[in-house]
């Protein structure tokens, strides 16, 4: 745990409490864990005798909570306990498809609206009594959405103010697609995390032979709007960055967008280097795998994919066939979206686990301590690089 000392030293704002929404229960369980072990290695002599410190270490800060559904497909929040006082964190996965209610004796797979929905029922069941309320949503609400092209709602711009007029005071989001959306609520909280540690460190963990240096690796960002991830990547890790730019037909709309007619390199040669490619989410995959074959094209000799978020929306069966054709060697993605549990039984697949860092978050806000203590991965990717190079054991959380 980053800072120990810092919080040690530091008052919470209030009771801490977790509510993880169906949607993102299995997450909300490991964060659990993890707030309950950091508070359990505290020490702090004020934490027995300062009413300040009333539910400072518990067994579980989860909520019990529940959105159950009528007939109609209509729902509720209903808590199951008090959150009177408490510092509220609500966590939330608006790409969890895997969830179904009944809906006039039909199964309804739960849509980014109905999660959205749903959270802002459970903020209404809290009634304006917790002491503050924090969301967690990891993949941004409409993020996609973000900005007007003729006449378009601006629906991720417009859920934010919703919420805030709702009484949130901290939104939490992981690599949004354009963190400028943020200027819809200029006076709110609005924090936009990214895992460049996590990646790196599932990467080294899953590869024993990788060689990172300028000679041997290669970052590359699939599409102008990854390219600032890409360099940041490159240059904690000390080599070159390329980028792919989509040349793409704006005589013609398919599934509401430009269709890509090729990607173009620019960048240095990659002539017998691994790669990785970063990106914030594999939707489809279709890009991202035709990017990865372009770069076997031009001899490259592994391509690893690092996408935060792995909605897959057409399945697996495109990557089976392009690992199986040789155009990728691994995928990492996080877990802070819902992923498919066929995906773990895939020789591909190498998950970075974000729970503990989440608890991180969830901890230092608690206690009003500057997230830049969070923020701050460079020293830490340093340490495990230096570790991995000398090929001696890192530590993996």
């Amino acid at each position: 745990m980053p800072n120990l000392r810092e919080l040690e030293n530091a008052m919470p704002v209030a009771p801490l409490k977790l509510i993880a929404l169906p949607s993102a229960e299995k997450m909300g369980r490991r964060v659990n864990d993890y707030l309950v072990e950091f508070r359990r290695n505290i020490h702090n002599d004020k934490v027995k005798s300062d009413p300040a410190f009333h539910g400072y270490k518990e067994s579980s800060y989860l909520v019990e909570a529940e959105c159950p559904r009528f007939g109609t497909g209509e729902g509720k929040a209903v808590l199951h306990e008090s959150i009177r006082g408490k510092d509220l964190f609500i966590l939330v996965d608006v790409c969890n498809h895997s969830i179904t209610y009944r809906m006039n004796g039909y199964a309804n797979h739960m849509s980014p609206d109905d999660h959205y929905q749903d959270l802002k029922r459970v903020i209404s069941a809290c009634n304006g009594k917790a002491h503050r309320i924090n969301v967690i949503m990891p993949f941004l609400y409409e993020g996609r959405q973000h900005k007007r092209n003729g006449r378009e709602s601006l629906d991720c711009a417009y859920a934010l103010e919703e919420l805030r007029d709702m009484g949130v005071s901290n939104f939490i989001t992981f690599d949004a697609h354009d963190p400028r959306v943020q200027n819809s609520t200029p006076l709110s909280g609005f924090d936009n995390f990214t895992s460049p540690y996590q990646f790196i460190r599932a990467l080294l963990y899953g590869e024993e032979d990788l060689i990172v240096d300028k000679d041997h690796l290669l970052v590359i960002s699939p599409d102008e709007g990854a390219l600032d991830r890409a360099i940041y990547f490159a240059t904690v890790l000390g080599v070159d960055t390329g980028m792919f730019y989509k040349r793409r037909d704006y005589s013609t709309i398919v599934n509401g967008k430009n269709p890509i007619v090729a990607h173009e390199f620019l960048g240095d040669n990659i002539d017998g280097k691994d790669i990785v490619i970063i990106d914030d989410m594999i939707s489809s995959g279709g890009s991202m795998l035709d990017t990865a074959r372009q770069l076997k094209k031009m001899n490259a000799r592994r391509v690893y994919i690092c996408c935060t978020f792995g909605l897959f929306t057409e399945g697996l069966e495109a990557f089976d066939r392009a690992y199986e054709q040789g155009c990728f060697d691994k995928v990492i993605t996080t877990n802070l979206t819902y992923l498919p549990p066929e995906i773990f039984k895939r020789p591909y697949f190498l998950e970075a686990d974000m729970s503990k860092f989440m608890a991180s978050i969830i901890d230092f806000m608690n206690h009003d301590i500057s997230l830049s203590n969070i923020l701050a991965t460079t020293d830490k990717i340093h340490q495990i690089l230096d570790a991995y190079n000398d090929r001696r054991d890192f530590d993996m959380d």
